[in-house]
């Protein structure tokens, strides 16, 4: 565990998103293993960008491809524990976001701090386009860009 970063609370988080823990995340250590903590932060950005952007993630012509992730872990999290996922957006270009991401207990500061980084492309070339507007105006609307 680290604690190298600074441990985030609920409140550095435009969107929290309520998680399921389940009996199969657990390793064999008897906690979530750190790879499901990368499902949980794929899931929340995805279920904004879908409840709040309009992405169209069966048909639309333009895609987001993770090519960058990370997380620092403070505090394991395991079955049946009811968690959240907070995110925001730390940097939000032309074509690529920055999010951050922590994951909740019902308690307390931030268990782990995680960041993904999208780049939105054309789903039938894969090249970069710049990020439509309604994602765009989604997006911003979780930026800390502006809080300076």
């Amino acid at each position: 565990m680290s604690e190298s970063k600074a441990r985030p609370l609920r409140d550095e988080f435009g969107y929290l998103c309520p998680v399921d823990s389940r009996w199969a995340d657990n390793d064999v250590y008897g906690h979530i293993n750190n790879v499901v903590y990368y499902s949980y932060f794929d899931s929340t950005i995805n279920r904004y960008l879908i409840d709040h952007g309009g992405l169209d993630i069966h048909d639309g012509e333009v895609i987001a491809y993770v090519v960058s992730s990370g997380c620092d872990y403070f505090e394991a999290a395991a079955y049946p524990d009811a968690l959240r996922v907070g995110l925001r957006v730390d940097k939000l270009g032309n074509s690529s976001v920055r999010y951050g991401l922590a994951l909740f207990g019902e308690e307390g500061a931030a268990k782990a701090l995680g960041f993904v980084v999208h780049v939105f492309v054309d789903r039938a070339s894969g090249r970069p386009v710049p990020i439509p507007e309604p994602l765009r105006e989604a997006l911003a609307a979780l930026s800390r860009e502006s809080d300076g």
